[in-house]
Protein backbone atom coordinates (compact mmCIF):
# COMPACT_ATOMS: atom_id res chain seq x y z
CA UNK A 1 0.00 0.00 0.00
CA UNK A 2 1.26 3.45 -0.91
CA UNK A 3 0.22 6.68 0.81
CA UNK A 4 1.64 10.08 -0.10
CA UNK A 5 0.09 12.63 2.23
CA UNK A 6 0.48 15.91 4.10
CA UNK A 7 -1.11 14.55 7.27
CA UNK A 8 0.78 12.86 10.09
CA UNK A 9 0.21 9.15 10.66
CA UNK A 10 -0.23 6.83 13.62
CA UNK A 11 2.50 4.19 13.58
CA UNK A 12 0.71 1.74 15.88
CA UNK A 13 -2.50 1.85 13.83
CA UNK A 14 -0.57 1.28 10.60
CA UNK A 15 1.32 -1.70 12.05
CA UNK A 16 -1.87 -3.18 13.51
CA UNK A 17 -3.64 -2.93 10.14
CA UNK A 18 -0.65 -4.45 8.35
CA UNK A 19 -0.20 -7.32 10.80
CA UNK A 20 -3.89 -8.24 10.87
CA UNK A 21 -4.17 -8.48 7.07
CA UNK A 22 -3.09 -12.16 6.95
CA UNK A 23 -3.15 -14.83 9.68
CA UNK A 24 0.16 -16.32 8.52
CA UNK A 25 2.11 -13.14 9.31
CA UNK A 26 4.73 -13.84 11.97
CA UNK A 27 6.96 -10.79 11.58
CA UNK A 28 6.68 -7.07 10.94
CA UNK A 29 9.72 -4.90 10.38
CA UNK A 30 9.38 -1.13 10.20
CA UNK A 31 11.28 2.10 9.82
CA UNK A 32 10.25 5.65 10.74
CA UNK A 33 12.16 8.64 9.37
CA UNK A 34 12.09 11.90 11.32
CA UNK A 35 13.08 15.48 10.51
CA UNK A 36 16.46 16.13 12.13
CA UNK A 37 17.17 19.37 13.97
CA UNK A 38 20.21 20.19 11.79
CA UNK A 39 20.55 20.73 8.07
CA UNK A 40 22.10 18.08 5.82
CA UNK A 41 25.52 19.68 5.39
CA UNK A 42 28.32 17.53 6.77
CA UNK A 43 30.35 20.56 7.92
CA UNK A 44 29.00 23.58 9.79
CA UNK A 45 25.46 22.28 10.09
CA UNK A 46 22.96 24.87 11.30
CA UNK A 47 19.83 24.43 13.36
CA UNK A 48 16.99 23.53 11.04
CA UNK A 49 13.70 25.45 11.20
CA UNK A 50 11.86 23.30 8.65
CA UNK A 51 12.09 21.10 5.62
CA UNK A 52 9.65 21.33 2.73
CA UNK A 53 9.12 18.27 0.56
CA UNK A 54 7.74 18.74 -2.95
CA UNK A 55 6.68 16.14 -5.49
CA UNK A 56 4.54 15.44 -8.56
CA UNK A 57 1.75 13.14 -7.27
CA UNK A 58 1.28 10.79 -10.24
CA UNK A 59 5.02 10.39 -10.79
CA UNK A 60 5.74 9.85 -7.09
CA UNK A 61 2.99 7.29 -6.52
CA UNK A 62 3.99 5.38 -9.66
CA UNK A 63 7.63 5.20 -8.57
CA UNK A 64 6.78 4.16 -5.01
CA UNK A 65 4.53 1.40 -6.35
CA UNK A 66 7.35 0.17 -8.63
CA UNK A 67 9.70 0.02 -5.64
CA UNK A 68 7.13 -1.85 -3.55
CA UNK A 69 6.48 -4.36 -6.36
CA UNK A 70 10.23 -4.94 -6.70
CA UNK A 71 10.49 -5.74 -2.98
CA UNK A 72 7.55 -8.14 -3.13
CA UNK A 73 9.14 -9.94 -6.07
CA UNK A 74 12.40 -10.48 -4.15
CA UNK A 75 11.10 -11.45 -0.69
CA UNK A 76 8.13 -13.39 0.61
CA UNK A 77 6.22 -10.35 1.81
CA UNK A 78 2.59 -10.82 2.77
CA UNK A 79 1.89 -7.10 3.06
CA UNK A 80 3.74 -3.80 3.04
CA UNK A 81 3.12 -0.10 3.41
CA UNK A 82 5.00 3.02 2.41
CA UNK A 83 3.81 6.35 3.79
CA UNK A 84 5.70 9.43 2.67
CA UNK A 85 4.71 12.93 3.71
CA UNK A 86 5.12 16.14 1.77
CA UNK A 87 4.75 19.81 2.58
CA UNK A 88 6.43 21.79 5.36
CA UNK A 89 7.68 19.74 8.31
CA UNK A 90 9.54 20.79 11.44
CA UNK A 91 12.24 18.98 13.46
CA UNK A 92 10.89 15.92 15.23
CA UNK A 93 8.01 15.35 12.80
CA UNK A 94 7.66 12.05 10.96
CA UNK A 95 8.54 12.09 7.23
CA UNK A 96 8.39 8.46 6.16
CA UNK A 97 7.11 5.12 7.40
CA UNK A 98 7.89 1.78 5.82
CA UNK A 99 6.75 -1.58 7.14
CA UNK A 100 6.87 -5.09 5.75
CA UNK A 101 5.02 -8.13 7.05
CA UNK A 102 6.05 -11.69 6.33
CA UNK A 103 5.84 -15.20 7.67
CA UNK A 104 9.44 -15.03 8.96
CA UNK A 105 11.56 -12.14 10.21
CA UNK A 106 14.41 -12.16 7.69
CA UNK A 107 12.14 -11.42 4.73
CA UNK A 108 10.56 -8.54 6.66
CA UNK A 109 13.97 -7.14 7.70
CA UNK A 110 15.48 -7.37 4.22
CA UNK A 111 12.48 -5.99 2.36
CA UNK A 112 12.16 -3.05 4.78
CA UNK A 113 15.86 -2.23 4.38
CA UNK A 114 15.59 -2.50 0.61
CA UNK A 115 12.55 -0.22 0.48
CA UNK A 116 14.26 2.50 2.51
CA UNK A 117 17.49 2.31 0.52
CA UNK A 118 15.58 2.58 -2.75
CA UNK A 119 13.27 5.32 -1.49
CA UNK A 120 16.29 7.46 -0.59
CA UNK A 121 17.71 7.18 -4.11
CA UNK A 122 14.72 6.62 -6.40
CA UNK A 123 11.68 8.38 -4.93
CA UNK A 124 11.05 11.69 -6.71
CA UNK A 125 10.86 14.11 -3.79
CA UNK A 126 12.65 17.45 -3.63
CA UNK A 127 13.65 18.70 -0.18
CA UNK A 128 14.21 22.32 0.74
CA UNK A 129 15.85 22.88 4.13
CA UNK A 130 15.38 26.19 5.90
CA UNK A 131 17.65 27.36 8.71
CA UNK A 132 17.91 30.79 10.31
CA UNK A 133 20.36 32.08 7.70
CA UNK A 134 19.62 30.17 4.50
CA UNK A 135 17.51 27.89 2.34
CA UNK A 136 19.16 24.89 0.74
CA UNK A 137 17.93 22.23 -1.71
CA UNK A 138 19.15 18.87 -0.41
CA UNK A 139 21.53 17.12 -2.78
CA UNK A 140 21.83 13.42 -3.41
CA UNK A 141 24.26 11.73 -1.00
CA UNK A 142 26.92 9.28 -2.10
CA UNK A 143 26.26 7.18 1.02
CA UNK A 144 22.63 6.67 -0.06
CA UNK A 145 23.75 5.52 -3.51
CA UNK A 146 26.21 3.07 -1.93
CA UNK A 147 23.50 1.66 0.34
CA UNK A 148 21.17 1.09 -2.63
CA UNK A 149 23.97 -0.44 -4.69
CA UNK A 150 24.06 -3.54 -2.46
CA UNK A 151 20.62 -4.58 -3.71
CA UNK A 152 21.53 -4.60 -7.41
Amino acid sequence: MIKVQKEDFDISKEIEALASSDGSIGAVSSFVGLVRDQDSREVSAEALKSITLEHYPAMTEKKLLEIEIKAKSRWNIKSSIIIHRYGRLEPGEKIVFVACASKHRQDAFDACNFLMDWLKTEAPFWKLEESQSRKNWVKKRESDDKAAERWK
